[in-house]
């Protein structure tokens, strides 16, 4: 006789806007019927919020996960070869199997370029293409691209700024 494994949640497919799955990013107000922040409707959504965040936090950033995130941005000052893509991409599964370990990446794309050869500006471009464990039929894609445009609005030159 089988025996029923109730060991995992079953999987629950999205089909109700009433319920909301998670916070929605960048954190905001969200409408009366979210609560107070805006919220995801779908697992997805909350999926891709979460390596939103992944990618976009650097170790040691987040305080009691000093081992959470990848350190990305330190690329766009490197020479970036194929091997370094390699890595990059070995980086992103490994984070991904201790982190987020109910997403199962399908293909990772790393496309490097110069944004203004004038300036010395560089951007990458991460694609990853995933599904959900436990929803292996639906997939989707998200794409965050790095640079190292610093604006110069950052620095204040003007008459009210002062020195010592």
């Amino acid at each position: 006789m089988a025996i029923k494994d109730t060991s995992k949640k079953p999987y629950i497919i999205d089909n109700q806007e009433e319920v909301f799955v998670g916070l929605d990013l960048p954190i905001r107000k969200g409408t009366d019927k979210q609560g107070y922040f805006a919220s995801t409707t779908t697992t997805i959504e909350a999926v891709k919020n979460n390596i939103r965040n992944l990618l976009n936090t650097t170790p040691q950033e987040r305080l009691y996960y000093p081992t959470f995130g990848l350190n990305l941005r330190t690329l766009l000052f490197n020479n970036i070869d194929e091997s370094t893509e390699i890595t990059v991409q070995q980086n992103i599964v490994d984070t991904f199997k201790f982190w987020l370990p109910f997403v199962n990446i399908q293909n990772i794309q790393i496309n490097t370029q110069s944004t203004e050869p004038s300036l010395n500006t560089n951007t990458i471009s991460v694609n990853i293409v995933f599904n959900i464990v436990q929803d292996p039929d639906t997939t989707a894609s998200i794409t965050l691209d790095f640079n190292d445009n610093v604006s110069e609005e950052t620095f204040n030159s003007g008459p009210d700024s002062t020195l010592g």
